[in-house]
């Protein structure tokens, strides 16, 4: 990642729309498009820029939402561990979801089979997921992690067998390890390690029983996807086509999910 100019320590992916500067999220100022860092808001507000306190610093540099993820996922394996019905009503068994369940197309993101599941999940969202929410923003970042998920659901629920019952943060993680691909090329940073990882993945998820394959490469496919829309827009149009892949291919899953309902009902 590039790191920010008034604070080389932070590695970031945001820029400033006026003088192309990266900066940090504490050197972010909101601008009527985009965002401006601290000398170009200075100069078109004359020097009135709001200053942040040491406290509001601190939290904005927390990767909250990385460990919000992390904490869902283990109260709903604990759960899990409190009651097996807990687990049947949440997990993503297609004939449930076809019935109107549709809920459960999310829901079995946060869900685990077995303590070591969650644990190769969460470790892999910890080792990846502060930088990613640092560099995009918490908005969108967890906009990634969910249409990432989803992703990796809907394509289990179009192309796995019907007695299957799946779960599992897995196609939100592969999304995640997608989107360090594409930013990382887009700001000429080393992604070999990214792409040998990816690579490692894929052959575990073909070659070892028992895992949802369809999971792991809707999931990654969906975050290569978003990336793009948040890499490689021009600086003017950013935000707006950013909102829109998001929505486009929410509005995808939402006809891919559609269709597959009624082949199945009918």
């Amino acid at each position: 990642m590039t790191v920010c100019y008034r604070h080389p320590d932070r590695a970031t992916a945001l820029r400033c729309t006026r003088c192309e500067r990266p900066i940090c999220g504490e050197c972010m100022r909101g601008a009527a498009v985009g965002q401006h860092c601290v000398d170009c808001a200075h100069a078109e507000g004359g020097g009135a820029v709001r200053r942040t306190n040491s406290l509001v610093r601190a939290v904005t540099n927390t990767p909250v939402a990385t460990y919000a993820l992390i904490a869902l996922s283990v109260l709903a394996f604990v759960g899990q561990l409190s009651s097996h019905q807990f687990e049947s009503e949440l997990v993503l068994w297609p004939p449930a979801v076809a019935e109107g369940q549709t809920y459960r197309l999310l829901t079995s993101a946060f869900l685990h089979y077995g303590a070591m599941h969650l644990l190769l999940n969460m470790w892999a969202l910890y080792v990846v997921g502060p930088a990613l929410e640092g560099s995009l923003g918490r908005a969108r970042y967890l906009a990634l992690y969910l249409l990432s998920a989803l992703g990796g659901s809907v394509t289990v629920y179009l192309l796995a067998p019907l007695t299957s019952a799946t779960a599992g943060a897995s196609g939100a993680i592969f999304g995640l390890f997608g989107a360090a691909l594409i930013i990382g090329r887009r700001l000429n940073v080393d992604v070999g390690w990214i792409g040998a990882l990816i690579v490692i993945n894929l052959v575990f998820t073909f070659t070892v029983p028992r895992i949802s394959w369809q999971g792991h490469v809707g999931g990654l496919i969906t975050g290569l996807v978003i990336a793009c829309a948040y890499a490689y827009p021009p600086t003017a149009n950013r935000p707006r086509i950013q909102a829109a892949a998001g929505l486009a291919l929410l509005a995808l899953f939402v006809a891919l999910i559609w269709w597959r309902t009624a082949e199945l009902v009918s």
